[in-house]
């Protein structure tokens, strides 16, 4: 496929999530929770929520996808609590890696219920805010992810609380770190059946947003339920702009317990394949086992993508459940 992918760091890398290793029929499996990965140099950087302390996040890397290391020899912290350096005491979680065109890393990631934003100039370095503040104080927001569009314009997709968890979508300005709150809008409901189940009784709940754009069309991929609930799972919507209107999947979910075998997979990111055109990868979380949902094991599957018959241009995405990879360490 020929195709115009444009990743969220200019170009290259998407991201979301921190792990921690445990020991698991004699290897060491990865037990990040809303998982991210990054592109750069003929390597994949794995991060995420960590279910484990000190809090904080730290990073591995791959040339395969399967087998990974940590990127510091001492699997040191590249972001945590230091309010000398950034913003947070507690709840790190979701990160996102992101490149500017400057070519200087951007950690973005939630504490304290907030979105912050820190950089380095080596992506397994110590992060650090030039102000150590979120991005918007004003009110609960979590799952930060950042898009550039090829005109320049920064748009952050995260998730802002109202009876229950729901996506929403502003201009960013990267001079300031703060979105243009008259450009704020909520990008959809819940409206397919699949969003909200009674497996596990909760207000909504739509999280875990990414971006990608493929010939001039906007793909966002999302999670839905509780994390806790066996039935949470990933759909896409697609649209014209940034900001909408989005059209869902009529065919949503396309990953859940019955594709990939195992509870509560969701909330991940995509990412470019190296050396694939014509497909996507996507990290994501499930549950411990059938019968407990923490810490939860890190899983990657690829994304075919299919040319829509219609003159619209929108491709069809789907899962392939027999390329999942369970990395380890």
């Amino acid at each position: 496929m020929k195709s115009k992918l444009m990743m969220m760091t200019s170009g290259m890398a998407l991201i979301a999530g921190c792990a921690v290793a445990f020991a698991h029929e004699g290897q060491s499996e990865i037990f990040y929770a809303d998982p991210t990965v990054f592109v750069e140099n003929g390597k994949y950087y794995l991060s995420g929520t960590r279910d484990s302390r000190p809090a904080g996040f730290t990073v591995v890397e791959s040339v395969d996808l399967e087998n990974w290391k940590y990127v510091n020899p001492d699997d040191s912290l590249i972001l945590g609590v230091d309010p000398s350096l950034n913003y947070g005491t507690h709840g790190f979680w979701a990160p996102q890696f992101f490149k500017t065109p400057e070519g200087k890393y951007q950690l973005l990631y939630t504490a304290n219920e907030q979105v912050a934003v820190a950089d380095c100039d080596d992506i397994a370095g110590r992060y650090a805010q030039p102000e150590v503040a979120p991005v918007d104080g004003s009110v609960h927001n979590i799952d930060p992810f950042l898009f550039r569009d090829d005109d320049g314009t920064y748009y952050l997709y995260h998730v802002r609380f109202d009876h229950g968890n729901f996506i929403w979508v502003a201009e960013y300005d990267p001079a300031t770190r703060r979105i243009k709150t008259e450009t704020l809008q909520q990008c959809f409901a819940n409206t397919q059946p699949w969003e909200k189940t009674d497996a596990f009784p909760c207000d909504p709940i739509m999280e875990g947003p990414g971006v990608v754009k493929i010939d001039g069309t906007y793909y966002l991929f999302y999670s839905c339920n509780h994390f806790m609930s066996p039935d949470y799972a990933v759909g896409y919507a697609t649209a014209p702009t940034p900001l909408g209107p989005w059209t869902k999947n009529p065919a949503n979910p396309i990953i859940n317990r019955d594709i990939v075998g195992e509870k509560g997979s969701g909330h991940g990111d995509v990412f470019p394949i190296i050396g694939e055109s014509d497909k996507l990868g996507y990290v994501y979380h499930v549950h411990n086992s059938d019968s407990v949902a923490t810490p939860r094991r890190t899983r990657i599957i690829t994304l075919n993508l299919a040319p829509a018959a219609d003159s619209k241009g929108i491709y069809t995405i789907t899962a392939d459940p027999t390329s999942i990879i369970k990395p380890k360490l």
